[in-house]
């Protein structure tokens, strides 16, 4: 049997209203006609969205039959697993997002189709002056006066906002109220989840020109009223040098490496994915393997360690499971 090796993935685009080009132009992925280019899962194995090695002895093979077959080596410590439990996305925010809201994993475990709950992190990679992001709901808001609010047209009244600066984090528990802002290019770490609720859309239409569909009831069933005033987090010391921890959830960690020279990532019995946010770094040993501004790369866990060299620097997501 071939042994894994640090793998790459074949990103799985999607195209809606409030896409654009920035994805192809500053991140380097296979975009083609058109200024719709919304997302690009790097990494997923989801019925919306499945990831296909890119390169090596593997290449076709997708993820959910490493999960299943290879769950041992790909998932170490946290094998077994039914599916991959995270996804990883980059986004380019070209127009604001809808306003929305994710549910827990009790509620989403109740769908037809059952599925994951959804909390969520972002990282801003870029930010046009002036863009903002939505999170949280401003102090004292209540169901009846949010659900009024909702329907009338308002929902802006009783939402949160800042201005994002590029390298800001900002962590979304499920349940939390949000939406990204025109102008944001972002990479998202989440459950590996699909389910949306959209509570508002700004009065716009669709490109069959009718309003999109919204969630409004469901939306508010899932909406924690205690996640208020969300604000960037502040990155706290790892003991690693150059390493800092800007998540540390029961659903994932979120680690950020700030590079000039050579480290090591993995050799913990648990798979990594890294993508690189910013400069270039490269693989010594392995083919000299360059990875520039948004590569992605997953490293299974029966890899002992991985040495990551900065070209001459960059900075590095490190993204994996707790315990």
């Amino acid at each position: 049997m071939t042994p894994l090796y640090p793998l790459t993935f074949r990103p799985v685009l999607k195209r809606y209203i409030w896409g654009g080009r920035r994805l192809g132009e500053l991140l380097g992925k296979p975009i083609g006609e058109g200024n719709d280019y919304a997302e690009s899962w790097e990494i997923a194995d989801h019925p919306q969205g499945q990831s296909i090695i890119a390169c090596g002895s593997l290449a076709g093979t997708t993820l959910h039959e490493l999960v299943t077959e290879r769950g041992p080596e790909l998932l170490g410590k946290h094998a077994p697993q039914s599916r991959f439990p995270l996804i990883f996305k980059l986004l380019d925010c070209q127009k604001d997002l809808s306003l929305q809201v994710h549910p827990g994993d009790a509620a989403a475990a109740k769908l037809t189709p059952p599925d994951l709950g959804k909390t969520e992190a972002w990282v801003v990679l870029d930010a046009a002056r002036g863009s903002k992001i939505y999170a949280g709901l401003k102090k004292d808001c209540t169901f009846p006066a949010f659900s009024q609010a909702i329907h009338a047209g308002k929902a802006i009244d009783f939402l949160h906002s800042f201005e994002p600066q590029i390298g800001d984090c900002i962590f979304i528990p499920a349940g939390t109220v949000h939406a990204l802002g025109a102008g944001l290019l972002v990479a998202e770490i989440q459950q590996a989840s699909d389910t949306t609720y959209r509570l508002y859309d700004w009065s716009r239409v669709g490109p069959d020109g009718k309003p999109r569909q919204l969630h409004v009831e469901q939306g508010l069933a899932a909406t924690d009223f205690s996640a208020v005033e969300v604000s960037p987090v502040a990155p706290k010391a790892t003991g690693k040098f150059n390493c800092e921890c800007l998540v540390h959830c029961d659903k994932f960690v979120l680690d950020r490496w700030t590079l000039n020279s050579t480290t090591q990532i993995g050799g913990d019995n648990r798979f990594h994915i890294i993508s690189v946010i910013s400069g270039q770094a490269r693989l010594p040993g392995n083919d000299n393997l360059t990875l520039p501004r948004g590569q992605t790369l997953f490293l299974p866990a029966s890899i002992p360690f991985l040495t990551l060299q900065a070209d001459p620097e960059a900075t590095v997501l490190d993204m994996y499971l707790p315990n």
